[in-house]
């Protein structure tokens, strides 16, 4: 390929990428006579057009060698201000924050990094997108398609095809072996990241040999962004079915997953309607208003005692959009009462999760809308049966709020690892949620300890005010998570509650929050060790072995040397917390504040465990449970 040749395929981009600036879309620049829709390109060109027909317009590139061809088109559709490309430092934490952007934006981005690591890492951070059906293309680069030996950077194997068969074990992949499948790749990756129940990443594999070659492209017979109608059910006499056994059990709950969190209405009238409590789950909070009498907040191993209780005591369990994870329902073995299992939701697999399972297959509003429907039909629901087990519920809820009031105003206690008094994590973590809501910041939980008791202290009254990795429970995924509100128009002011170890995985994130102008804070939550695991540890074999950290870290001093970041330190008591969260939100750019916390035998020190979770020596007598329990 001569120089001459390079030069004209520039301007043809370039020309392509003003008129499609011009007129807003491709398809307006065809219908005005601008753009031909046949037109002679590269495969990277062609990538870029037919994401662009999907609305994908931001893109998350850590460039090398695997990836200079696709990196040449995206400058020149930047400086058209067609699309943007965020550079980042990280894999990980860039497939976290693309993540982040879909998650909590609804905006799909797509990941480009390099041949070898780089993709192996950005696949690593890409499995927070598959633990928890979040929509996201990942490009990367790919050995040719000549198979004359080696490439650099790639898995050290003779045979073709190698990335391919690990991407596709994480979601769905495609090999971009001949610029001639474009259409087919565009057609299924859509399918995949815009899937309305069952989205994750899609990953297209692009050899070093195929981006620039060339490609006559109809760019009409690109796909447009996949659009479906809801899910209707079917089986009216499966609704008559549920409903009899709706009126039959007085002891109702509902389990609301990850799932329902687009439904918050429904799941309040339908609930309210049948006289059932309702138990969430760690991606669900907030689906209930935090004080709605029905609402027992989250159940499982770091579930609250109301939660728990629910799950103990219900006869009749309604699933609604959860995939039945091990922590949150306790390993299969949380509802130890219930007779009957009425579960909706639009996979198949997820739906008869349980042995005798009513499948309301389909989309949720969609499914509860004729379950109301055939409600009324039958005349109602005796709500006054009800009642008896609705005010059990509510106690049991009034039981754990003053369980926590007493851990939330505790005083600084003595710390054998910092050798003062500090706070106690509830009581940080209470301070810095009550924060948050005041400001109308999202809240980003990382993986750990902190997550675990973020769980049982989050009071939320929205869906969208709190996320947090548990599908994964990926360490650093909220530190990552929070450069979203750096990437988009409208953004929430953003706070990543860490912990100590959480942070250390990805602290890069604080120099690509000043590259991307990120305003917002992370809170790390310091007690010098892996405390979800050291407390694990100690509750099955009395010992803690190799969670403490030796090394002294002074954060505020370590965040501070990069500039633009302004660290603060927490200590000290409530009073001084609150004042120290407001004096970081005040900072114009990434604030870090560093807040020790306790971590000892003092059980005020924590929330505490009150569901059975399947792991470690435990995984005996659970599993003897299960294989016991009918469900």
């Amino acid at each position: 390929m001569n120089q001459n040749y390079e030069t004209d395929i520039t301007k043809n981009i370039r020309i392509r990428a003003q008129v499609i600036k011009k007129h807003g879309s491709i398809q307006s620049a065809i219908e005005a006579g601008d753009l031909n829709k046949y037109i002679l390109t590269t495969l990277s060109e062609g990538i870029v057009l037919g994401l662009l027909k999907q609305g994908v317009k931001k893109y998350l590139a850590i460039f090398g060698h695997g990836s200079t061809d696709l990196g040449e088109v995206l400058r020149i559709y930047e400086e058209e201000g067609v699309t943007k490309t965020f550079n980042f430092r990280n894999e990980i934490v860039m497939a976290h924050a693309a993540t982040s952007l879909s998650w909590a934006y609804q905006e799909t981005p797509a990941v480009v990094t390099s041949i070898g690591p780089g993709g192996l890492q950005a696949m690593a951070g890409s499995l927070a997108a598959s633990s928890n059906g979040v929509g996201v293309y990942h490009i990367y680069g790919d050995e040719t398609t000549h198979g004359e030996g080696y490439n650099m950077q790639q898995i050290p194997k003779p045979e073709q095809g190698l990335y391919g068969q690990l991407t596709a074990i994480m979601g769905e992949s495609y090999i971009l072996h001949t610029p001639e499948a474009l259409r087919d790749c565009m057609r299924r990756g859509t399918a995949r990241v815009h899937h309305p129940t069952k989205s994750g990443p899609f990953y297209i594999l692009l050899p070093l040999n195929t981006q620039p070659q060339s490609l006559k492209l109809n760019l009409t017979s690109l796909p447009e962004r996949l659009s479906l109608p809801a899910l209707r059910p079917e089986g009216e006499k499966q609704f008559k079915i549920a409903v009899e056994q709706i009126q039959s059990y007085n002891k109702i709950v509902i389990k609301a997953g990850g799932g329902s969190r687009q439904y918050p209405n429904t799941i309040k009238q339908l609930a309210e309607k049948i006289g059932a409590s309702v138990v969430l789950s760690p991606g669900s909070t907030g689906v209930l208003p935090d004080l709605h009498p029905q609402n027992m907040h989250v159940g499982g191993s770091k579930g609250s005692i109301c939660g728990n209780y629910a799950m103990a005591e219900g006869e009749l369990l309604i699933v609604i959009g959860s995939r039945g994870v091990c922590q949150a329902d306790c390993s299969g073995i949380g509802f130890k009462q219930v007779r009957s299992v009425i579960n909706i939701n639009a996979d198949l697999t997820d739906v008869t999760h349980y042995n005798k399972t009513i499948a309301l297959q389909g989309d949720i509003n969609a499914v509860i809308g004729n379950l109301l429907k055939t409600i009324e039909k039958v005349g109602g629901i005796d709500l006054k049966k009800k009642q008896s087990w609705l005010l059990d519920c509510k106690n049991k809820k009034e039981d754990w709020k003053a369980f926590k009031n007493e851990r939330y105003n505790l005083p600084p206690i003595p710390d054998p690892a910092f050798e003062r008094k500090i706070l106690t994590q509830p009581a940080a973590i209470k301070v810095t949620s009550d924060f948050a809501k005041e400001v109308g910041a999202v809240k980003y939980f990382d993986a750990g300890d902190v997550q675990a008791n973020g769980f049982q202290i989050v009071e939320d009254d929205s869906p969208h005010d709190t996320f947090t990795e548990s599908g994964a429970s990926y360490m650093g995924f909220a530190v990552s998570g929070i450069l979203a509100s750096a990437l988009v128009d409208h953004p929430r002011y953003p706070i990543a509650f860490t912990g100590d170890g959480s942070f250390m995985m990805n602290p890069a994130v604080l120099i690509d929050g000043v590259e991307h102008d990120l305003k917002g804070m992370i809170v790390i939550f310091d007690n010098r060790r892996m405390g979800a695991i050291s407390g694990l540890q100690k509750a099955q074999y009395g010992h803690e072995f190799k969670t403490k950290d030796s090394v002294i870290v002074d954060y505020v001093s370590f965040v501070s040397s990069i500039s633009g970041v302004q660290g603060f330190e927490g200590s000290g008591n409530i009073k001084d917390l609150k004042s120290t969260l407001r004096e970081a939100f005040n900072y114009d750019g990434l604030s870090v504040v560093h807040v020790p916390v306790y971590s000892g035998l003092d059980e005020y020190g924590g929330m505490g465990a009150y569901g059975e979770w399947n792991v470690g020596n435990w995984c005996e007598k659970v599993q003897l449970s299960w294989n016991e329990q009918d469900l």
